[in-house]
């Protein structure tokens, strides 16, 4: 397990739902950007983007992709994270050791070297591209303790029943759900909220990525049920602790115009 402290006390949770262009990591850094702005508005400290967000799920390209945490391609990313007091979860292929991984890179307003986490489940067939992660990540932020997940992970009861036994309060993933997976997706992450007491928070795509078509329905999940969710247009999905319990609500974003540098 990576366990670390985060510097902010207030906890305003943000889930990014976008979608992203195929393999351009630069325009798909434009677009966060973007979205870590809007964010900063809303008063988020930490903020999760889907699977993959800054490349596409693109297992083909994924080798080509890789990168390094440190890596100067996110530089601006990190400097976007210490500007607004945020930290930031984007989606990325990290390099591994004989193949890539998929994974997230954590930036916050410290100019520490990033944390990272890999998906430890993988689909069917993804093992063919990907390595396995090897380690949990579970942060302190304030009175909470937030796990991270990418897809697949959340259908592995092993994995969230990990997590509840590290003391997680918070347990939150990024993923590229489809039509046909949502229904069950979605069940399997409310059950997760009840079984375990957790804020439950999935952020998707919405659109097309690696041929499947994402659907949005970004949300936020409590033991008393659903407590946010987003349709299928671009936006965030925000969760707020306050004295009587977590309050959500949903701000629409513009990202039409945004384009890659």
């Amino acid at each position: 397990m990576t366990e670390a402290t985060l510097a902010r006390s207030e906890l305003v949770i943000g889930l990014a739902q976008l979608s992203a262009l195929a393999g351009d990591l630069d325009a798909n850094l434009a677009r966060h950007l973007a979205v870590v702005e809007a964010a900063a508005r809303q008063g988020v400290s930490l903020l999760v983007f889907p699977e993959l967000s800054l490349t596409g799920y693109e297992p083909d390209l994924a080798a080509v992709l890789a990168v390094p945490s440190r890596s100067e391609r996110l530089a601006p990313l990190r400097a976007a994270a210490r500007r607004y007091g945020m930290h930031v979860v984007a989606g990325v292929p990290l390099n591994g050791e004989a193949r890539p991984r998929v994974g997230v890179v954590i930036v916050g307003p410290e100019d520490d070297e990033p944390m990272t986490y890999a998906k430890r489940y993988l689909h069917a067939g993804e093992e063919a591209v990907f390595e396995v992660g090897e380690t949990q990540v579970v942060c302190e932020f304030g009175d909470e303790r937030v796990a991270f997940a990418i897809c697949a992970d959340t259908n592995a009861p092993a994995h969230a029943a990990e997590c509840a036994s590290l003391g997680a309060t918070v347990y939150l993933a990024g993923a590229l759900i489809t039509a046909g997976g949502y229904d069950a997706d979605t069940r399997r992450l409310a059950e997760i909220a009840e079984r375990y007491a957790m804020l439950v928070g999935m952020a998707n795509h919405n659109g097309t990525s690696g041929g499947m078509a994402a659907i949005g329905g970004s949300g936020f999940w409590t033991d008393s049920g659903p407590l946010a969710a987003a349709d299928d247009h671009d936006a965030l999905v925000i969760a707020t602790r306050q004295g009587d319990g977590w309050h959500g609500q949903v701000v629409g974003l513009d990202l039409a115009t945004t384009k890659g540098r």
